[in-house]
């Protein structure tokens, strides 16, 4: 059997057995997350599940977050997120609470997800925690109480494509235009079932933000998974200052593909309506009005996007009239930092709306949503249709700083110093 790749590895451990890509294994999950929009599902199934109430097996391997819904999504999104809190209490999980963050954030910025570990969420952008060499992936909310049952899941091991990166990104140009890249190139399927391996000499180029970007964003072109290689970035994060260990790919471990991108050669991208794959540079957008520009999300709501994003409207001079910018950290962590720099109330001072920490006006169901016919410029992941609630707006993609850049002009416009085209090899 050959050697394993950095995912085969990790769900070895999990599975107490050596597992190689196409094989059926039975894991024990490290920590399983939930938000209010999937406990409560995962409840009515574990109800059928244990007849007899029982409680969770491992409790304290599960983390729930309110996240999805606030003050204003009515009586019946309160409902759920009081069952939440109550089952939570009651059998001892650990409980993020309105206003304290995206679950995914909060994960991440606590430590709770951990290197070499099998982390799943019944939220698909649990894959996020892969940024920090685990293996991150989401799950339905059936799965989510059958973990909170036993422990344990059954998973198909994925292949794995390697996504080999090399050269550094230049000033204007982030994260989120090589995730909006990727995605151009592979389609929204073309990773489907398999993960993501981010590799090569760029990779210690970017920063664990980056990587959280990019780890997010696998989804987005139907991967299972997205994990970075453990190395010094990594170990200088994580909390508790070193001492990590990591898993690393073996010599031989067989892989199903090989993308090579040139983070040097990348400018900035955008996603067009409605899809995440349709993307173009930003030189060759349409000319398009922007009235709404949202930064925020598990995607772009940390400190460095609201630094990048900040710098451009200093440097373009506030927003432009008739624009409507809407600012939503990703937790009470980022919220802390950003009143604490001075920076959220330079944001307010210029006229944005100051959201509570929270998923926001993502997924629509909290959070401000766009009018009938607005065009909306935003940091997240996702620019279905009807994504922020209202099917009759149009919503693009982009990075914080291109975001920025159009909040202080009212066009799609590049941000300072950023051109060229991406490239692939």
């Amino acid at each position: 059997m050959n050697s394993g790749t950095i995912s085969e590895k990790i769900l070895s451990r999990a599975a107490g057995r050596a597992v190689r890509a196409g094989d059926l294994a039975i894991c024990t999950a490290d920590l399983a997350m939930g938000t209010d929009g999937s406990v409560p599902m995962a409840l009515d199934y574990l109800a059928r599940m244990q007849p007899v109430p029982a409680g969770p097996a491992r409790p304290h391997h599960l983390l729930f977050a309110l996240d999805h819904y606030g003050p204003l999504s009515g009586p019946g999104a309160l409902a759920l997120q009081e069952r939440v809190r109550a089952y939570a209490v009651e059998h001892g999980v650990r409980l993020v609470e309105v206003g304290e963050g995206i679950g995914h954030q909060v994960m991440l910025e606590s430590g709770a997800a951990r290197p070499g570990q099998l982390l799943v969420g019944a939220d698909s952008h649990a894959v996020s925690y892969g940024a920090v060499n685990a293996f991150a992936t989401g799950i339905g909310s059936s799965d989510l109480a059958g973990v909170m049952l036993c422990g344990q899941l059954w998973l198909k091991v994925p292949q794995t494509l390697q996504v080999s990166l090399r050269g550094r990104l230049r000033p204007g140009v982030s994260a989120k235009d090589v995730a909006l890249f990727l995605a151009s190139t592979l389609g929204a399927d073309g990773a489907s079932y398999c993960v993501l391996e981010f590799c090569g000499p760029g990779v210690a180029t970017l920063d664990m933000d980056d990587r959280i970007v990019l780890s997010n964003m696998s989804v987005e072109v139907g991967a299972k998974a997205g994990i970075f290689p453990f190395d010094a970035v990594t170990d200088r994060w994580l909390p508790g200052r070193g001492g990590w260990e990591g898993v690393g790919p073996d010599a031989d471990a067989a892989y199903a593909g090989r993308i090579e991108i040139d983070l040097s050669a990348m400018g900035p991208q955008i996603a067009l309506p409605h899809r995440v794959d349709n993307v173009v540079d930003l030189s060759a957008a349409p000319q398009t009005r922007i009235d709404v520009v949202y930064l925020g999300t598990c995607t772009g709501g940390r400190l460095k996007d609201y630094a990048e994003a900040l710098d451009v409207l200093r440097q373009r001079g506030g927003i432009a009239r008739g624009v409507q910018l809407v600012v939503t950290p990703a937790s009470a962590a980022v919220r802390a930092q950003l009143k604490a720099g001075g920076m959220l109330d330079e944001f307010a001072a210029m006229g944005a709306q100051i959201q509570p920490p929270g998923c926001g006006s993502c997924c629509g169901t909290c959070g401000m949503v766009p009018g009938d016919g607005l065009n909306v410029l935003s940091t997240a992941n996702r620019n279905f249709q009807g994504r922020m609630g209202n099917p009759k707006a149009a919503i693009f993609l982009a990075s914080p700083a291109t975001c920025a850049a159009a909040a202080a002009t009212g066009w799609l416009q590049a941000a300072p110093a950023a051109a060229s085209k991406g490239k692939i090899a």
